[in-house]
């Protein structure tokens, strides 16, 4: 779930002490122009369903350490989940596109920390079609009565490797004609 703190403004100065252990993954969110419920909801149903495309940058993190100091034991896929799948924050920015200008399969991104590029990645690496990860929700959801709504920002998956988030890191990613985001941890 995304909630309305989560939202940070591109360019912000982000408070490192507000997260345990940071990490920042570079993604594509998606604004719903129209609800998507599933069973049956295909890639196709997504770029119907979508006013636009933006960049996103999403920094996940946990409520709870990710190794328990008491028992040593490292967390599990069922407490990612019950951590709200380690959704922290997140900062939209660039520029907009509407799903028929690009073919978003080949959107980008260089992920630059303190001026190093440290990863790149094609949003294709997200089940082949960002769109699809999202059809794949709404049918996921179906099954509990939960529809995906107008309104809505869905972020599609990451297809960059997760970096660790330091205070003093500035990180700077390129989505190439999608344009940019900027953010630094202090």
């Amino acid at each position: 779930m995304l909630l309305d703190d989560m939202f940070l403004e591109p360019g912000a100065a982000i408070p490192r002490a507000r997260f345990i252990a940071p990490k920042l993954e570079v993604e594509l969110a998606f604004l719903l122009r129209s609800p998507l419920k599933g069973p049956g909801c295909t890639l196709f149903d997504v770029l119907r369903a979508t006013e636009y495309i933006v960049p996103a940058l999403e920094i996940i993190d946990s409520r709870t350490p990710r190794v328990d100091p008491e028992t040593g034991m490292g967390k599990t896929i069922i407490d990612n989940i019950a951590d709200n799948a380690g959704n922290a924050a997140l900062i939209l920015g660039g520029s907009p596109v509407r799903p028929a200008q690009i073919d978003l399969r080949w959107s980008g991104a260089l992920l630059h920390v303190n001026g190093t590029i440290e990863e790149t990645g094609l949003a294709a690496g997200v089940l082949g079609h960002p769109a699809t990860g999202i059809a794949w929700l709404a049918n996921k959801l179906a099954a509990h009565g939960v529809t995906l709504e107008a309104g809505e920002v869905v972020l599609a998956g990451a297809f960059t490797r997760a970096l660790d988030m330091r205070a003093g890191d500035q990180v700077h990613a390129d989505f190439g004609r999608l344009g940019s985001i900027f953010c630094r941890f202090v």
